[in-house]
């Protein structure tokens, strides 16, 4: 078992063996299908999540006050939970004293990173506290299949944190898997796909209308129109939504079109990207998402706002998008909610998404907050385009 402990007052903080730790996360195991060890190219014998839960020792009351000063200390020496996502890919935490919004925002922002601005948001987030949101409001019976968040524009969070506030008795598991050992997998499965993909990269053609285009979908104004005020004309709207826009510092590499009911934008980017210390690549994409996604919601009315070519403009064959599903069903698992269970997720390395449930939609209550990291993915390719940048500032 492994233990990450606090000494008492944030003092002797250290892994296994902590002199009267006041507080301590235990790991502990899952069912196998909520649980795997990684293949290559992750170290031998690491689990994904990795599963802990908090213990008292002392006398100590479980406290949430007292949670969030553990997580803190354990932060302050070496950002022991950071290193701890950057070779698991996801953490769980159960049985912590999380019960709403508010505490799981408070839990969220101790371990020290800056939340995530979403810019050019796909779904509908409405604010329930800071930096927390509904994770996705499709309705119950579409399917989310696994991918990196936000694969389809130039700023995405490099940390994704979900609450259980709510679980369904039988389906709406979140998948968990890695991008490392997807690019792993797929480079010796389907090495051309890899060649092209690393040469080219991917054009992302994503469609923003006026009206939302799908329930749970965003507007325009939810995407790009924080600035936006009521009275402005036509001219003043449609240049505040293209200073937004530009915040994404990708110059030539990401192009908008105005059309009558809305705008489409086309990003220039690197599919496959390099995880920070290690520069080891990770297939950093939700390409097996929208093939998939495609398929089994095509009866749900569902739009797909977003099309992924090879960078020079060119279709890519199905043939690879169904054998990355191929890949990630071999190699995800899916984690089954208990009320109150928090997963953390690298987002750089570790891919989510939603099953559907049975019963209601209110059986279901996930929420979700973002994070920004002190350093975005690393280039694989050698174009310009191949380098991500974090979002300028207004």
């Amino acid at each position: 078992m492994e233990t990450i402990a606090v000494g008492a007052g944030g003092q002797a903080l250290k892994l296994d063996g902590a002199p009267s730790p006041a507080l301590v996360f235990e790991s502990f195991d899952l069912p196998a299908t909520n649980q795997r060890v990684l293949g290559p190219p992750h170290p031998a014998n690491t689990a994904t999540p990795l599963a802990l839960r908090p213990s008292t020792h002392d006398g100590v009351h479980l406290d949430l006050h007292t949670v969030i000063q553990t997580v803190k200390s354990l932060q302050a020496q070496d950002g022991i939970l950071t290193r701890k996502l950057a070779r698991h890919g996801a953490l769980l935490f159960r049985g912590l004293p999380i019960h709403n919004a508010d505490d799981f925002s408070k839990f969220a922002h101790s371990f020290g990173y800056k939340p995530h601005e979403i810019i050019g948001i796909v779904v509908n987030r409405p604010v329930l506290a800071p930096n927390v949101a509904p994770a996705n409001e499709a309705p119950y019976s579409v399917l989310i299949y696994n991918h990196n968040e936000s694969p389809q524009v130039p700023h995405a969070p490099e940390y994704v944190f979900f609450y259980g506030h709510k679980a369904p008795e039988k389906g709406g598991e979140t998948p968990i898997s890695s991008s490392l050992e997807l690019f792993y997998r797929a480079q010796r499965e389907i090495p051309d796909f890899i060649a092209e993909l690393t040469e080219k990269g991917i054009l992302s053609k994503v469609v923003y209308k006026v009206e939302k285009q799908y329930e749970g979908g965003s507007t325009l104004k939810q995407a790009f129109g924080k600035e936006i005020q009521e009275g402005d004309d036509e001219a003043t709207r449609r240049s505040k939504i293209e200073a937004q826009i530009s915040r994404y510092g990708r110059g030539r590499f990401t192009t908008w079109e105005w059309t009558d009911d809305g705008i489409t934008l086309t990003h220039r980017l690197p599919a496959v990207r390099t995880q920070p210390e290690t520069n080891l690549p990770t297939l950093f994409t939700g390409l097996a998402a929208y093939y998939k996604n495609a398929r089994v919601n095509a009866s749900s009315g569902r739009k797909n706002v977003t099309e992924q070519l090879y960078g020079d403009g060119t279709p890519i064959p199905e043939k690879y998008l169904e054998h990355l599903a191929k890949i990630t069903d071999e190699i995800r698992v899916l984690h089954k909610w208990q009320e109150g269970d928090v997963l953390v997720y690298d987002n750089i390395i570790a891919q989510h998404g939603r099953q559907p449930w049975e019963g209601e939609q209110s059986d279901r209550v996930v929420l979700a907050s973002l994070f920004d990291g002190v350093k975005v993915p690393g280039p694989y390719g050698y174009g310009e385009w191949a380098q991500v940048v974090q979002a300028l500032d207004e």
